[in-house]
């Protein structure tokens, strides 16, 4: 489908698939933040186990990070989009009538594999509809999808529990999850794919950790493991300091601040290189970070939301589009799992890992380690693809 080339970024397809991306982000975190105690008040479940309810999705995406680029590569985009939605359907139906903790797990196990199957899938199909000029601003917008999400979500879950109940908040998502495949069902007949590579196409080491995408996917890495800190345990840091409704607007002022920026970032970052967004965005993470640890009052809190919005929403999409503009289209598969794979493992061990640290030494004091890490990730930028032509250049020039 020749959307790209008269240079237009917002086609009806590609708002399709920001809609899909956006829905399929969405659900995800409507329910990241609730099955833990879901579990505790529908099952009994101590707090080890209630821990699993949540990040057995994380489990199952991991898992099928492994092999997902390549059968998305291999089998084509549209039909592993299509099919992957449906799971993710079919799952999201079955949280409804489940009655027990273990078949919570495994549902929320395949739900882990169709999310990442179908959020890889439907990021490589959009990237095809953006032009390659406006590489970076189209990615920032689809990108921008996803950290609204992580925004919006656990607040209207925590809404509809607190209005309704837990069998409310189960309808809702699978409602959103209904709309999301009606919105893939349009992308899927205004798209084509490319060839697939069939029998060409070897599983190898390769499909599993594209060599292109490691350096700044362990950059991203140590970005989300320091994020994770934020996204799991404001709430406890802000009920210790009674900064409730700072924490309350955190998300909302992240969100805002970020959706000013996107566009002019994205068209940046296009035209002068990764290098100049992706300082910009540490610089104001480490800095968010430490206003964080030193909160006294809630617009601290509010504050450090904002400029969270100027560091880690800039960091998402720069290396979302820092990942596509380093391999070539038919890997834009591997690419994107590769390079979730990253952020995955940031966001699934991140929690465990901080919820010790925290014990031993609280939470303003770890998220200053948690800016230090941020400082520690820029350096290793710097030493790897900073050093590269596209960094310096641009996506155009490189």
């Amino acid at each position: 489908m020749p959307v790209t080339e008269d240079g237009k970024l917002f086609t009806p397809t590609f708002v399709m698939g920001w809609i899909a991306n956006f829905l399929q982000f969405l659900v995800f975190y409507f329910l990241i933040t609730t099955m833990a105690l879901y579990a505790i008040k529908e099952f009994q479940a101590s707090e080890t186990a209630a821990g699993f309810a949540t990040s057995s999705i994380v489990i199952g995406a991991v898992f099928s990070r492994f092999f997902s680029g390549y059968i998305i590569d291999r089998f084509g985009r549209r039909k592993i989009v299509l099919i992957s939605v449906i799971v993710t359907t079919i799952t999201c139906a079955l949280y409804i009538p489940i009655d027990s903790l273990p078949l919570l797990y495994v549902n929320r196990f395949i739900h882990g594999v169709g999310y990442a199957f179908a959020a890889t899938a439907i990021m490589a199909m959009v990237q095809e509809l953006i032009p390659a000029a406006r590489r970076s601003e189209g990615t920032g917008y689809l990108a921008l999808g996803t950290t609204v999400s992580a925004a919006l979500g656990p607040a209207l879950a925590l809404f509809v529990i607190g209005t309704f109940d837990y069998g409310m908040l189960f309808i809702v998502v699978f409602a959103t999850a209904i709309l999301c495949l009606i919105s893939t069902v349009l992308m899927y007949f205004k798209t084509t794919d490319p060839e697939p590579t069939g029998e060409r196409a070897k599983f190898s080491f390769k499909s599993i950790l594209n060599p292109k995408i490691v350096p700044i996917g362990f950059f991203i890495l140590l970005i989300c493991f320091a994020y994770s800190g934020v996204i799991s345990y404001i709430n406890a840091f802000a009920e210790e300091r009674d900064l409730i409704t700072g924490a309350g607007l955190f998300f909302i002022a992240y969100a805002v601040s970020m959706f000013v920026m996107r566009s002019y970032l994205g068209k940046l970052q296009d035209r002068r290189g990764d290098n100049i967004v992706v300082y910009f965005g540490v610089f104001f993470f480490v800095i968010s970070l430490i206003i964080l640890s030193l909160a006294t009052a809630n617009w601290h809190v509010v504050v450090s939301g904002i400029i969270a919005g100027l560091g880690y929403g800039t960091l998402m999409p720069a290396v979302q589009s820092i990942a596509v503009g380093v391999v070539d289209k038919a890997e834009f598969g591997t690419a994107f799992s590769t390079l979730f794979l990253f952020v995955d493992l940031g966001f699934g061990f991140g929690p465990i890992i901080l919820g010790a640290v925290s014990a031993m030494i609280g939470f303003g004091p770890m998220y200053a380690v948690l800016a230090g890490l941020g400082v520690v990730a820029g350096i290793f930028y710097l030493f790897t693809h900073a050093r590269t032509d596209r960094a310096t250049k641009g996506f155009a020039q490189a």
